[in-house]
Formats: C-alpha cells, sequence, structure tokens
C-alpha cells in the first residue's frame, strides 16, 4: 500500500528521495524509540518529544491528564509528527554538499481517546513492549488510580511520506581532485550493558531481553 500523495505529505526538496509506501513508512516509525509532535494552540506552535509506539495503522501517545498536547488531540485537532534515524555524517569535499544519510517519516493525523480500562491497558502493552519487548511481561502493571491519571489516545496515520538518504557524498566534478577527505562517518544508537538500580534488591539479574537489547530484529 501506499499512501497518496498531498500537499501536505509531499516531498518537495529533493522529492527523488521521497517514498510513500507503508513498508517503509511503518519500518522507520517501528524502529524509532522517540518522534516529535507539532500542534498549534491559538496560533502558537509547539513541538513536543515523546515516546510512541504503532498498533496496526495507529500511532498510540500517552501523556497526563493535565497535558496540553493530550487535551488538544482529545478536542479534535490534527497533529503532525515527526521521526528521524540518523544513520551517518555525509562528508563531502565542500561544506554545500556535506550531509546525513537517514531515515525520516512526516505523518499527519487525527486522534481518538481511549476511554476503557482494557483498551487502555492493550495500548500501553504496546507501548512498554514498543521501548522493550518482554518488559510489559515482568513490571507491575498499571492501577486502576494510574489508569485514570493517565490519557492515552491512537493517532489515525491519515497521511505519511518518508524520505531516505544513503551513500556517499555527491560533490562537485571539479572538487574530487581536492585534496580533502571525503566520505561518510556511520553512526548508530547501541545499548550499552544495563546500570543496577541502588536500590535493587539481591539476586535479580538484568532480563535477557535487556541484556541483548536491539531495536532491529
Amino acid at each position: 500500500m501506499e499512501f497518496e500523495q498531498t500537499p501536505h505529505n509531499r516531498v518537495r526538496r529533493i522529492p527523488q528521495r521521497g517514498q510513500y509506501d507503508q513498508t517503509t513508512i511503518y519500518a522507520i516509525i517501528d524502529e524509532a524509540l522517540i518522534c516529535h509532535v507539532a500542534f498549534a494552540v491559538d496560533g502558537q506552535p509547539f513541538v513536543i518529544p515523546t515516546i510512541h509506539a504503532r498498533m496496526g495503522d495507529e500511532l498510540i501517545l500517552h501523556g497526563a491528564k493535565a497535558s496540553r498536547l493530550m487535551k488538544h488531540i482529545q478536542a479534535g485537532n490534527p497533529v503532525s509528527v515527526a521521526i528521524t534515524l540518523l544513520d551517518g555524517l555525509v562528508l563531502a569535499r565542500s561544506v554545500f554538499h556535506s550531509s546525513m544519510n537517514y531515515r525520516s517519516v512526516v505523518l499527519f493525523g487525527h486522534g481518538r481517546t481511549l476511554e476503557a480500562n482494557d483498551e487502555k491497558m492493550a495500548a500501553l502493552a504496546v507501548l512498554t513492549e514498543h521501548l522493550a519487548r518482554g518488559r510489559w511481561q515482568d513490571a507491575r502493571l498499571p492501577t486502576t488510580q494510574e489508569l485514570e491519571a493517565t490519557t492515552v489516545v491512537a493517532l489515525a496515520i491519515e497521511s505519511a511520506s518518508a524520505k531516505l538518504r544513503s551513500g556517499p557524498p555527491n560533490d562537485e566534478a571539479e572538487d574530487y581532485a581536492l585534496p580533502i577527505w571525503a566520505g561518510v562517518l556511520p553512526l548508530q544508537q547501541t545499548a550499552l550493558p544495563p546500570v543496577v538500580d541502588p536500590q535493587l534488591a539481591p539476586g535479580i539479574a538484568a532480563p535477557d531481553y535487556l541484556v541483548h537489547y536491539r531495536r532491529q530484529d
């Protein structure tokens, strides 16, 4: 499936880097740990970094009852979400052509509030498992009071596009003869060994899903 290209989601700058297929877009959403949600209140724009998870064709977000973002979505207002994975620094012979290798998604949609406790619990399970697969079964689950203090919304992914860059620098023809190093410095997010809570009871080992943590299968 491909998302329809519209004035909202069409990639305008270097359009050949744009992709609209659901497979590419959902893979980026699923790998990323953080998204940035953009919305406007009374003409004032805001961008909020937050965790997310995809549940089918919806993006799950959560926050406190008093959250301005949650109230904005609950009122039926649209939001835009940006997600970026940085894969490397592209060091060209010229400053102008220096860049980054990346995979990014911008999506648009309206949200619905999850009211029933079982629906909220299912969404919070998806969020928890998105951060660390296996954690939902290990951790204490939310109490009724904690659920009541939390707003959970499901944002329909109505429109989306991906933009990707990969590969070496694209220098001007005359610059290839310059005695300047050029290439790519690959970057990746790597999990380090788990750090024990100082108040952890003796004899509790870190679970395998943390010891061998990775974002990609």
